[in-house]
């Protein structure tokens, strides 16, 4: 079994953060249900928008709306406050061609 240590003593990556940070983007890139899992996690537990789990997730904003009804999440309508606002218009922007 490889670890991250024998990564790290191959001069691969610089530590073991590095090794686990890069394991994850692949493992979140191969695995769509994990990231749309994790986006609706944050979406209930850390108070972020529906338009940036949307993006956390790499669904359209439609998308993310159709599998949270789906999945039973109750939905918050509408941002908080002037900066969630603003970031859900920048997440938008980015999702958006």
């Amino acid at each position: 079994m490889v670890t991250t240590q024998d990564l790290v003593k191959a001069q691969l990556y610089a530590n073991d953060d590095a090794v686990i940070e890069d394991a994850l983007r692949h493992l979140l890139r191969a695995r769509p249900d994990l990231r749309i899992s994790l986006a609706i996690y944050r979406y209930q537990n850390e108070t972020i928008s529906l338009a940036l789990a949307a993006s956390l997730a790499g669904v359209s904003w439609a998308q993310m709306h159709e599998i949270m009804v789906e999945r039973g999440v109750p939905l918050r309508l509408g941002p908080e406050s002037m900066a969630a606002a603003q970031a859900e218009v920048d997440a938008l922007r980015r999702v958006l061609p």
